[in-house]
């Protein structure tokens, strides 16, 4: 990249104290337009107060983010969203007793007006994606527990975006939804040229998904290359996996 490249998303040199704890020390990174960037390291790396500094939910002591060159300082959650900047959220949080139809399209609502019939056909093309058409006028609460984490990541997608942070999406879901998430991401990642940075301990997922990965250790950037390249790396094996992967 040259260095006049434009990142889809830039951090520089992000700090977050809470209390005595420094949770993110100096973290910079970049991700390219259309990437599917993998964020990946130990419990209590920093890597989701990162994604809260990145999406605002917490306001950095030092540094700045950038999406696509803009600087995002001093803007909440919503502003950032209504620029591009989407986030699914770990916890799923549904409207239970609206069908799963009703909560793609309350989604779509959230952010545009229905003057045409758009809303409907993203709708009725994400519940194809999904594989939930049989279960399109079910009520999300009667759902199982990895279906709800389908839909609501399904609703993340109907939110206009150029940029999603995923934390743990994979988390906790059987391997059939697992492969759904992962066909939902690589679709809008395709169709749309959607830039994605993803959390996740899921190892085999991110060799799938992610051509790089950043790896965090003690609120720092440790690392950053290929996942076979930064598993090699000692002081990542020693840090976070515990041994090599294969």
């Amino acid at each position: 990249m040259s260095s006049g490249q434009v990142w889809a998303l830039e951090t520089q040199g992000l700090r977050k104290r809470f209390g005595g704890l420094l949770a993110t020390n100096d973290v910079s990174l970049t991700v390219a337009p259309g990437e599917i960037r993998g964020l990946i390291g130990p419990n209590g790396a920093g890597k989701t107060t990162l994604v809260n500094l990145v999406t605002g939910v917490h306001a950095p002591d030092a540094g700045d983010v950038r999406l696509a060159g803009k600087s995002l300082q001093g803007l909440g959650m919503h502003q950032i969203a209504r620029l591009g900047l989407v986030r699914s959220f770990q916890v799923t949080r549904l409207f239970g007793n609206m069908t799963v139809r009703e909560n793609l399209l309350t989604s779509f609502l959230a952010r545009r007006s229905l003057h045409s019939g758009d809303g409907l056909a993203l709708t009725d093309s994400m519940i194809e994606l999904t594989k939930l058409g049989r279960l399109a006028d079910t009520q999300a609460k009667k759902l199982s527990g990895g279906q709800r984490a389908l839909l609501q990541m399904a609703c993340g997608f109907m939110v206009p975006g150029t940029c999603y942070v995923l934390d743990e999406p994979f988390s906790g879901i059987n391997p059939v939804i697992k492969d759904s998430i992962i066909d939902m991401i690589v679709d809008v990642n395709r169709r749309h040229g959607a830039t994605f940075l993803i959390v996740s301990h899921e190892m085999s997922i991110v060799r799938r998904l992610c051509p790089q990965v950043t790896v965090m250790m003690e609120g720092r950037v440790a690392a950053q290359g290929s996942l076979d390249e930064v598993a090699r790396l000692p002081e990542v094996i020693a840090g976070y996996l515990g041994k090599a992967l294969e």
